[in-house]
């Protein structure tokens, strides 16, 4: 596997030699406490800032300031029309520093800068300008129940919303969050991840300079248990708490949202299937699988980590597959030629190694990768993309979510034990199927238990398409319009108009 690493002059040197603050109430602040982190470069451990470390108390001065804005504020009084125009204007904003959003993306979370480029910024600029077109569009309905009634339904904004987002795709999975709320009409207080708080705040700017009223949007960087996403999912006062992020985390929100039952919405953890069939074109599938596993260093919640392949086909498909991973390039993010750049943290990078040894101490057999790359590496929180064959389906490897580069292949026989198969798992999420039998693609969309099936692809997505699981993965949909469920409550209206 080639090895790259090279410097380059950063887009965003000034900005990021100063330190980082909390949005609140259309100001930057200091955290109450005066505290601070640091925020560090995966590729090399450098740090790349600091970074305002916001407790309880900045939580509750969030929250004020979003339950203002929307109960007395401008933001309740603008127009749909104007909130859409809103939205654009973000979306433009941001399509303008693209290229600083895309290196600040691959700085904090070490993803390849083509990725960052090509994927994360496009996608956040779709999404925002996707649900700017449904501001508009939010509808009730008469209903023609009762002849002594005039009945109509009113489609109203939840309140004030807590959003709490995950470091894999940091910008991307604010804009999903912040799409939706914001074209309903609620405000909302946005807590980034900890090891990624960059892409947030510099969005937070462009909100500010894009018109949005204050206290609509409130962004107070943190840490999670015992701090701000904590007091963020307790607080009395949030009407509603969106989470995205593993399923531990997932249960926590759910306690923690009980004080008030707020509304909750999970979009957690997965261990998709990606199943090759014997007719399946097999150069096709094989990027398909490295897509599904390597893409974002296999920190992807519907990351194919489960290759189911035919037996016929097994012995050539791995060849195929180890032979093109073998010419990944991996190192710094940064450098245009980086195919798998490190992973988020020490903290991660750790906890795949450790995967790793207990999968082949389970008798997995290890087919290439399983350790960390030395050389100019070696002081980056790198894994090299690592492929296990000979697994069963009740390893850990196969039933646990590693988030890393790490692929479990299974044999299989037929559709049916493939089916039972890929449904032995505690998640939901997501699965993949190749095969150029139509029936065969259907029967197995029918029989999975997922909430995104792809078949002869993976990964694809899109703002207009919903996403979302079953089981362990969570509940709730994101993206499309069933997003907007998440966002408005119902309101049924009796006029008497009996004589």
């Amino acid at each position: 596997m080639a090895i790259v690493q090279e410097k380059r002059e950063l887009h965003n040197k000034e900005w990021l030699a100063k330190p980082k603050k909390l949005l609140i109430d259309g100001k930057w602040v200091d955290a109450q406490s005066g505290e601070t982190f640091e925020t560090r470069n995966p590729a090399t451990d450098e740090v790349l800032t600091k970074v305002a470390e916001g407790g309880k108390a900045d939580i509750d001065r969030a929250v004020k300031a979003a339950r203002k804005a929307f109960e007395e504020g401008q933001w309740r009084k603008l127009s749909c029309s104007h909130r859409a125009r809103l939205l654009l204007k973000l979306a433009d904003l941001i399509e303008k520093h693209a290229e600083e959003f895309a290196e600040l993306e691959t700085l904090d979370n070490g993803k390849p800068i083509n990725e960052s480029r090509h994927v994360d910024i496009p996608q956040t600029v779709e999404t925002f300008r996707y649900y700017a077109g449904w501001a508009t569009k939010l509808e009730g309905e008469t209903i023609n129940a009762n002849s002594n009634f005039f009945n109509y339904t009113l489609r109203e904004p939840v309140g004030v919303v807590g959003q709490i987002i995950p470091w894999n795709f940091p910008l991307l999975m604010a804009a999903w969050k912040l799409g939706p709320a914001l074209a309903c009409g609620n405000t909302l207080v946005l807590k980034p991840a900890e090891q990624t708080p960059l892409s947030a705040l510099r969005l937070g700017e462009l909100i500010l300079e894009a018109g949005f009223p204050d206290g609509v949007v409130n962004i107070v960087t943190g840490f999670g248990p015992d701090s701000a996403g904590e007091a963020l999912a307790r607080h009395m006062d949030v009407d509603k708490i969106a989470f995205t992020g593993e399923d531990k985390t997932g249960r926590k929100i759910v306690e923690y949202s009980t004080g008030n039952l707020k509304r909750v919405s999970l979009e957690l953890g997965g261990k998709a299937p990606n199943i090759v069939f014997a007719d399946a074109d097999i150069d096709a599938a094989v990027l398909g699988a490295i897509t599904g596993i390597f893409f974002n260093q296999g920190q992807v919640c519907c990351a194919g980590s489960r290759l189911f392949l035919e037996k016929p086909i097994h012995d050539e498909f791995i060849n195929k597959l180890t032979a093109r991973v073998a010419t990944m390039r991996q190192g710094d993010g940064l450098e245009e030629t980086t195919q798998i750049g490190p992973q988020v943290s020490k903290e991660q990078q750790e906890r795949i190694i450790n995967y790793i040894k207990i999968a082949s101490g389970e008798g997995a057999n290890l087919a290439c990768g399983g350790e960390a790359p030395g050389g100019d590496l070696a002081a980056g929180y790198f894994v090299k993309p690592t492929i296990f064959t000979q697994v069963h389906n009740e390893m850990r490897i196969a039933q646990e979510e590693v988030f890393g580069p790490v692929l479990a292949v299974i044999p299989f026989s037929n559709i049916q034990e493939v089916a039972e198969q890929a449904n032995k798992t505690a998640y939901g999420l997501s699965a993949g199927v190749w095969t150029n039998n139509v029936k065969t693609a259907h029967r197995l969309a029918a029989q999975i238990k997922a909430g995104t099936i792809w078949v002869n692809a993976f990964n694809a997505l899109d703002p207009a398409i919903p996403f979302g699981g079953y089981k362990m993965s969570g509940y709730g949909r994101e993206l499309g319009k069933h997003s907007l469920e998440l966002y408005t409550n119902i309101k049924s209206v009796w006029v008497n108009v009996a004589e």
